[in-house]
């Protein structure tokens, strides 16, 4: 009997992706407080801050950030955390999740078919767990994490 083998990718958040997450998660912090500024952001999760504000630009079109003029003015969420997904962080910011660079049309033998179709599974179920792990989620978890290592109230991801 022939054995099935099959090499799952890692999934790894680019940068663009990680540093979107991490500043939506530090806003989630200053949730009640107003907004706040890029510098205080990129100064607090070590990002660059020209960077960061093109990705906060990008996220205010999404709808997932409301920004603030002003002198007391800056960046805030334009939802609560429970209701942004890690999906929509992702899209936002134009991170994809596409493994899939071929199309149904492209198949000649049973065996790529097969793969192509157990791919185009796992491609959805992944699709449904970003968009099924909140804003909200991120932080309790990170929090749950800090408070294992003995961290105290610093919030860097």
């Amino acid at each position: 009997m022939a054995k099935l083998s099959i090499l799952l990718p890692r999934m790894k958040l680019t940068t663009r992706g990680h540093y979107s997450v991490k500043a939506l998660l530090d806003l989630s912090l200053q949730r009640g407080i107003g907004p706040t500024s890029v510098n205080a952001i990129a100064q607090r999760q070590n990002i660059p801050a020209p960077y960061l504000e093109k990705l906060l630009i990008e996220m205010r079109r999404s709808g997932l950030v409301e920004s603030v003029r002003g002198a007391q003015g800056g960046y805030q969420l334009a939802k609560s955390p429970a209701q942004i997904s890690l999906g929509q962080i992702l899209e936002a910011v134009g991170e994809t999740i596409e493994p899939l660079p071929r199309h149904q049309g492209d198949i000649e033998q049973a065996e790529d078919w097969v793969t192509f179709t157990l791919w185009n599974r796992l491609h959805q179920k992944l699709k449904e767990a970003l968009y099924g792990i909140s804003l909200e989620d991120l932080y309790y978890d990170t929090r749950s994490w800090q408070a294992a290592q003995g961290e105290e109230t610093s919030f860097v991801v």
